[in-house]
This record gives structure tokens, sequence and C-alpha cells, in this order.
């Protein structure tokens, strides 16, 4: 005959207790890695490389009208689309989900739903910056008299400072 289970006694409720100071910062990428996994898992991607490369799997044009929101456990990927767009994209339902499996290397999509909305444009790639140009000759780096490494130094600074940037 089966005995019923222990009671459990209810456990004292401890105050929260902040972890112990170290005297140092730690890096912001710690906390930011694990807000971003915890983001993608949330809305069903385990491998954040779909929604991170969208562009180059589903191509510029489509990423230009539609963007992955969530992936369902049953391989269905929503996608937010621009309203006009939508239409002509669930006609390209089989050629798109081919591409993403194609990349993925799984048959992880299997059916596209779409949600219109208007979508955030992405903001542009930052601007490229130019080789470093020679300071000018009336520059005073170049006019530093003292330790050679040092005026290196103040010639790389210079260089640095006169460098264009390139849009």
């Amino acid at each position: 005959m089966a005995q019923p289970p222990p009671e459990k006694q209810p456990a004292e409720k401890q105050p929260y207790q902040p972890p112990p100071r170290r005297n140092w910062s730690a890096p912001v990428g710690n906390d930011a890695t694990v807000a971003a996994r915890t983001a993608f898992t949330r809305a069903g991607f385990t491998d954040p490389t779909l929604v991170l490369r969208w562009n180059e799997i589903a191509g510029a044009e489509t990423a230009r009208l539609a963007r992955p929101i969530k992936l369902s456990s049953t391989g269905t990927l929503t996608l937010k689309a621009e309203p006009a767009a939508a239409l002509f994209l669930q006609h390209e339902t089989r050629a798109l989900c081919a591409r993403i499996n194609g990349y993925l290397g799984r048959d992880a999509v299997t059916k596209l739903k779409f949600v219109q909305g208007p979508l955030v444009p992405t903001p542009p790639p930052p601007p490229r910056r130019a080789r470093p140009t020679e300071p000018a000759a009336t520059d005073p780096a170049r006019r530093f008299v003292g330790p050679e490494g040092l005026g290196q130094a103040l010639l790389a600074l210079a260089r640095q400072r006169t460098r264009p940037t390139v849009d």
C-alpha cells in the first residue's frame, strides 16, 4: 500500500540580497548577450541567424518588403510585411521557404504567415572610413623634436585626426 508523501514544510522567505560587489564593473556585453538570447528564444528563434542575416537569406527586395517576427515550433514563420506587398509575397511562398531552408540546412520553415503593417526602415550602415592620410607639412606633429617613439605616436595620431570619411 502506497503511503502519502510527507508534508513539505514551507521554507522561510529570505529577503532579496544583491550579489556581492567586487568593486569592478562587468562588461555590458555580458548582459546584452543574455537579453538578446532570451528575446530571440521568446520569439521562437533558437538560432538567431534567420533574423540577423535576413537580407542575405531572402534577398534585398524581399527583405525590404518583409521581416521575420516569429517562428513557431510547427514550422510556421510569421513575417511582418508592407500591406501592398503581402499578396505578392504570398505568391512567392514556396520559393521563399526553399531559400530559408536551404540557408539553414534543414526543413525549419514549412509555412509562411503574413501580418500586415508598416516596417520601420533599417538604419543605414555606418560610413566607411578612408585610409589615413599623411598630415600636412605645417602640422605640429611633424615639427616635434624629442624621443622617436613619442614622435611616431604623434604622427599616427595626426593621421587619424586628418582622416576624411567616405560616404
